[in-house]
């Protein structure tokens, strides 16, 4: 009677075990952590500023105020334009007779600030240029100020039982003149011999 040997294919490896149900544990624990981490932000939305990361102030382009846009003049040559604003951030080949002043300032939990100046040119003189509403230069620099925490300021004063006090705790003796150490003795002089003598010929 003929018996059937089974493929060598269809045999259990000895030592093997299948990977799909630990596959699917990491799958599952994956996913029970991500919801968790969701639902905890959401219950506790406080918790996202405590752990998001800082951002930079990210101040670019030219800082154009109040008072550098009333100093210009039509009339103007480049030269002297540049000498009030500084150089244009944009100076376009296609657009020769026009200078752009971008200004934007982004600072983390703040809208962010953009303003622009340009500049029209006419055979290399001012003709007119157009401004955003422009802050003058104290507004600019409280501006940036908004938003921080500063601590207070201790008063700089001191009383006058402050200053007792201190003068009593800094009461040193009349100071005394320090001893100078004695100069070394001198020695005495080396005697080298004459470079040539006389006699010798040259």
């Amino acid at each position: 009677m003929l018996q059937h040997t089974p493929d060598c294919a269809s045999l259990p490896t000895p030592g093997l075990r299948p990977r799909r149900p630990l596959q699917a544990v990491c799958v599952l624990a994956a996913l029970v952590t991500l919801s968790a981490c969701s639902s905890i932000t959401n219950r506790m939305p406080g918790i996202t500023s405590l752990v998001s990361p800082y951002k930079i102030d990210i101040l670019q382009g030219n800082v154009v105020t109040r008072e550098q846009a009333a100093a210009l003049q039509t009339g103007m040559t480049r030269d002297q334009v540049r000498d009030i604003l500084g150089s244009p951030l944009l100076a376009s080949v296609f657009h020769a007779d026009r200078w752009d002043y971008v200004f934007t300032f982004r600072r983390q939990g703040q809208a962010p600030q953009q303003r622009r100046l340009t500049a029209f040119f006419k055979a290399d003189v001012l003709e007119r240029f157009e401004a955003d509403e422009l802050p003058t230069e104290a507004e600019f620099v409280a501006s940036l100020d908004a938003g921080r925490k500063f601590d207070k300021v201790p008063p700089l004063q001191a009383t006058e039982a402050q200053l007792k006090t201190f003068d009593e705790r800094n009461k040193t003796s009349a100071p005394t003149a320090p001893t100078t150490p004695a100069a070394p003795a001198a020695a005495p002089a080396a005697s080298y011999p004459p470079l040539e003598t006389s006699g010798s010929a040259r």
